[in-house]
């Protein structure tokens, strides 16, 4: 009874964590790690934070890295950005991206 009542407790706060896109934040690009394309401007650079940790329990990283790239996307708008890139790897829940300012595609 134990396992099963720390199982739901688990699974229902990691699903609390969970963190949706933005309508803002869909026309947002990923670009992907090296050079950036040629006519884009900086326009700074926002750090993001999720859960990576519930407890004794490890969320799993690609959701983290995942989560950490939707609220990328969601913030850069507010920079005057239509673009990120990660400015290195995520760590204890926490990542940098650099944004952008791109011509259209």
């Amino acid at each position: 009874m134990r396992h099963l009542f720390l199982s739901a407790l688990i699974l229902s706060v990691t699903a609390c964590t969970w963190v949706p896109i933005e309508p803002v934040g869909k026309t947002v690009r990923v670009l992907p790690a090296g050079a950036v394309p040629s006519g884009c401007q900086s326009k700074g650079e926002v750090v993001v934070t999720v859960k990576s940790k519930v407890g004794f329990y490890n969320r799993n990283p690609l959701r983290v890295q995942d989560e950490l790239e939707t609220l990328a996307r969601n913030e850069a708008p507010s920079a005057g950005a239509n673009a990120v890139q990660a400015a290195g790897l995520p760590a204890d829940g926490s990542q940098r991206f650099l944004t952008f300012q791109c011509p259209p595609r």
